[in-house]
Parts: C-alpha cells; structure tokens; sequence
C-alpha cells in the first residue's frame, strides 16, 4: 500500500504514487538562502528544509504542487523529473519535524 500521508511518506521514505507532477529541487548555487520556498510549502507536505548551509526539497515529500515557486525571489527551483530518492543524511531534516531546526 503506498504511503498516503506525509507520516507515512516520512517513516517509508516513499513518494506518494499517485503524485503526477514531477518533485521539485532547488539549484544551490542560484539559491539566495532566504527561505522563502520554506515557509510556503503546504505543512501536509512539508518538504523543504534546511540542511546545513544548503536548502533542499526532499522529493519523496514533494508533491510538485509548485506553491513554493512564486515566493522564490531569485527563481532557482526548478521541475526534476528524472529525480533520485533522497540520500540517507537528507531524511536527518524532518526528524525535527520543524524546518527551521
């Protein structure tokens, strides 16, 4: 059975099949850092984090519904549909369930 929630999603590192549009990444070296992506990502998804000096968009969590690119002021988010699950380190960002962290 897929994961239907992000619990789910989290505790299966697994993408909801169901999900057409492709996740979304962010280019770090366009990236000005100003969380503006964060804040916007719906809290049911809740799939953009910082981690370290970077920010990433976990694409198991990402459901591609694009809230996240208006906010961007320097548009460095882009489609990546030849994505790769996340590596193991990036799924340290949600165990605080508070991106922020």
């Amino acid at each position: 059975m897929p994961a239907a929630n992000r619990t789910e999603r989290l505790a299966n590192h697994e993408r909801n099949p169901k999900w057409r549009p492709a996740p979304y990444r962010i280019e770090m070296a366009e990236c000005i850092n100003c969380d503006a992506c964060l804040r916007h990502c719906p809290p049911q998804f809740g799939a953009i984090f910082n981690h370290g000096i970077d920010v990433i968009i976990i694409p198991e969590l990402c459901s591609g519904c694009a809230k996240c690119l208006d906010p961007c002021p320097v548009n460095c988010i882009y489609e990546d549909p030849g994505w790769e699950p996340a590596s193991d380190d990036w799924w340290t960002a949600p165990e605080n369930d508070d991106p922020y962290r």
